[in-house]
């Protein structure tokens, strides 16, 4: 067997190490039950899942009139990022329908001509890939320390500048959506759309039932509140250790900050899912795009 092949296969046997089915399949979810091998009874005031959502939560969405910032149309064009963009407005080298755009937060819409340097630009086609992360990358579009980034692995993909959606700290790996779509990437990071994330997390020891309850029912950290959505010991996996969690928090290191406050250390912590998304027949260090069906999906969520 060649070499590539055998990493291939050791990283696909990595990816099998639990079923995640009853975090990924909410028809299939199941709340704790009262029996002699689980002491914890449900009622309505300690329901474990899942987290809902207030109506409240969605009024007041802003209208969408169909324009964007001008900077961010420069940056869609794939000429620079969006705080260079600022800097050539402000110097007068863009111009809108044949004028000279010099104000920061101008709008323009898709019928506008925008031109830089004598040359008409052309909004890119929007790109949507899924990476699944190895440890060891951190997650930037540029590093002032030269260390390597998410961006090297995915620079073959396509000649546009796309961006990763969210972040994946340097020692986890998983699940990371790129895009040069600003819109989704908006409402895939906005607190208020409530994303769900889902992560397979190993610790150093056993994780007590006593301490998956106190998780379930929120734990109190330094930035305030948390509550996951729903956690459990991995199925068919009789080592304690390794546990499965939804959440929609998207509180820098969230995860490791939960374990870390009941004396626990995360060994490994791999995002399974993301917004619906899987990284099912991707190895690790691969990506792959998004079918149409999956951007629809994103498109569609709430």
């Amino acid at each position: 067997m060649k070499k590539a092949d055998k990493t291939i296969n050791k990283t696909q046997k990595s990816e099998k190490r639990g079923d995640f089915s009853k975090f990924i399949n909410k028809k299939k979810k199941k709340d704790f039950k009262s029996s002699s091998k689980n002491p914890y009874k449900q009622d309505e005031k300690s329901k474990i899942y899942p987290l809902k959502r207030k109506p409240e939560t969605f009024k007041n969405y802003p209208k969408d009139d169909g324009l964007i910032r001008l900077n961010r149309y420069l940056a869609n064009a794939g000429i620079c990022s969006r705080r260079e963009a600022d800097k050539l407005i402000e110097s007068g080298v863009i111009k809108v329908n044949g004028k000279i755009v010099s104000e920061l937060g101008t709008k323009v819409s898709s019928t506008d001509k925008i031109q830089y340097s004598g040359e008409t630009l052309k909004r890119e086609k929007k790109y949507y890939l899924l990476l699944n992360k190895p440890k060891g990358f951190i997650t930037t579009t540029d590093d002032p320390y030269d260390r390597k980034t998410v961006m090297h692995l995915i620079k073959s993909a396509c000649k546009e500048r796309i961006y990763p959606v969210g972040r994946l700290d340097r020692n986890t790996t998983g699940l990371l959506l790129f895009t040069n779509d600003g819109q989704i990437a908006k409402k895939l990071t906005h607190p208020r759309h409530g994303i769900k994330k889902i992560y397979h997390i190993v610790l150093n020891r056993a994780l007590s039932k006593i301490d998956i309850l106190k998780i379930a029912q929120g734990i109190e950290l330094e930035d305030g509140y948390i509550k996951v959505d729903n956690i459990d010991y991995v199925t068919g996996k009789n080592d304690k250790k390794q546990i499965g969690i939804e959440i929609h928090s998207g509180k820098n290191r969230i995860v490791r900050r939960i374990f870390d406050s009941l004396n626990y250390k995360v060994i490994r912590l791999d995002r399974v899912a993301f917004a619906g998304l899987t990284k099912k027949d991707i190895p690790r260090g691969k990506w792959r795009f998004l079918d149409e069906k999956e951007i629809y999906f994103l498109k569609m969520l709430p």
